[in-house]
């Protein structure tokens, strides 16, 4: 049955994830997550209009009053 499994299957574990470690990797997947939504929560604007989105009424009024 060996045969037709991966090393990785049946090898002996070099390590081990203590409680320690375990938390701090899900701190580290969590604030990748949170970081990940806030920077596309402060860059929405440029990646809507990149895609060809409507530019949003702050945008216009500030074009309007810079042009009189």
């Amino acid at each position: 049955m060996e045969l037709f499994l991966p090393p990785i299957f049946y090898a002996k574990p070099l390590a081990y994830l203590d409680p320690g470690s375990g938390s701090m990797l899900i701190q580290l997947i969590l604030a990748a997550l949170l970081g990940f939504g806030v920077l596309l929560r402060s860059q929405w604007e440029k990646i809507k209009s990149m895609f060809g989105g409507k530019r949003s009424n702050n945008d216009e009024d500030q074009d309007n009053e810079t042009e009189e």
